[in-house]
């Protein structure tokens, strides 16, 4: 009988554990979206060698917009090519980054 009891306690801990660790988890989404690299704190070397190193990257490119910058089509979809993207970095304001673009923009008839 002890055996069920100390099993049935030590459920509703890990249970009570669980549900505190997605609640913490789940309480700072701004944490998570603060470490997101800036391209407005970087030169521009670092952020083409930082797109370079990782292939494809989300990066900040203002206060409240951000991109998905690429280092070559192989990072987009099926239908997507490269497109050239200006962004302000720390040196200079029109820094060359490729970001994934539609190859047929949409029509409307």
């Amino acid at each position: 009988m002890r055996l069920k009891r100390k099993a049935a306690v030590s459920r509703r801990a890990l249970g009570g554990a669980l549900l505190a660790a997605v609640f913490v988890a789940g309480s700072f989404p701004a944490d998570a979206q603060s470490r997101r690299p800036d391209t407005r704190s970087m030169t521009c070397s670092q952020a083409q060698a930082l797109v370079d190193q990782r292939g494809g990257i989300v990066m900040s490119t203002g206060q409240h917009t951000f991109d998905r910058f690429v280092s070559n089509r192989s990072f987009c979809q099926v239908g997507e090519t490269v497109w050239r993207e200006r962004v302000q970095t720390k040196d200079n304001p029109k820094c060359l980054l490729q970001i994934c673009v539609n190859r047929s923009p949409l029509r409307f008839r």
